[in-house]
């Protein structure tokens, strides 16, 4: 709803080549993958802990610049950190910028911990793609022999080998084979099917971002009534902006506005 109502033509401009509810599908999907490897990182996070290493703090600073580590741990001196990534897919420019930012992370490590004490690993979650594997051996190797450190690149299963962690893996295998049986083929864009969930999940928007949505006519009608086609959450919303109207301006304007569009059919 924020991307709605800050780029409301990427979604119904002329020269959109969607229609909006094709491109509501197509934002889900790409949060969904997004949210996937997010998802690795704190299952990997566990299964670390659960072997017997010890979790660090993810954010290091390079002069002004604050980096986040995808993993980052330790077994007695030794640090380990983790590149990691669902797959091995990226174009030339993704690629290079990905060992760019890989050795910036190794040359604060190694300044802070030393390079005895220092290993890394770039790793890839999906072993069935692999298409930059030339590359990141050929750069990495260079990195290690230049820093005098042990890296490594990783692809499935290899990583938890390399950690002894070898069950661990096939564990992951399991259940994502069972969570795959479970999910829809596609997203569901109905958010009135959970009017509840989908109101407490968007209730705290700020005004700016309601009044745009409820101010566009062709916004409202193409992509409010498509994921709010029942009008519940938009019922739930107008009690909700009629509380607190009695304090604030901007929320009798919202309610007034949006009582106008419910009753409109």
């Amino acid at each position: 709803m924020e991307k709605v109502a800050l780029n409301p033509s990427r979604y119904i401009g002329i020269f959109r080549p969607t229609k909006p509810k094709a491109k509501i599908l197509q934002n889900l999907l790409q949060s969904h993958e997004i949210r996937f490897g997010d998802a690795f990182e704190k299952l990997i996070g566990e299964y670390l802990a659960l072997a017997g290493f010890s979790n660090l703090p993810k954010k290091i600073k390079i002069n002004e610049d604050n980096l986040s580590l995808d993993q980052f741990f330790k077994k007695g001196k030794k640090y380990y950190f983790i590149e990691q990534k669902v797959r091995d897919d990226h174009d030339s420019s993704k690629k290079r910028g990905q060992i760019n930012n890989f050795e910036k992370k190794l040359s604060v490590l190694v300044a802070t911990y030393g390079e005895e004490n220092v290993s890394g690993y770039f790793y890839f979650i999906d072993p069935e793609l692999a298409k930059n594997k030339k590359y990141y051996q050929t750069e990495l190797k260079k990195m290690a022999t230049d820093y005098g450190v042990n890296l490594a690149l990783c692809y499935g299963e290899e990583l938890f080998k390399d950690l002894g962690m070898g069950k661990e893996w096939l564990e992951i295998l399991e259940f994502l084979k069972k969570w795959k049986q479970d999910i829809p083929d596609l997203p569901e864009i109905n958010f009135d099917k959970d009017a509840q969930s989908s109101f407490d999940e968007i209730k705290d928007l700020t005004p700016a971002v309601f009044r745009k949505l409820f101010a566009n006519t062709e916004i409202y009608n193409s992509i409010v009534l498509t994921i709010f086609p029942d009008k519940k959450v938009l019922n739930l919303l107008l009690n909700h902006f009629e509380e607190l109207s009695a304090d604030s301006k901007i929320y009798k304007t919202l309610h007034e506005a949006l009582k106008t569009k419910i009753k409109t059919k």
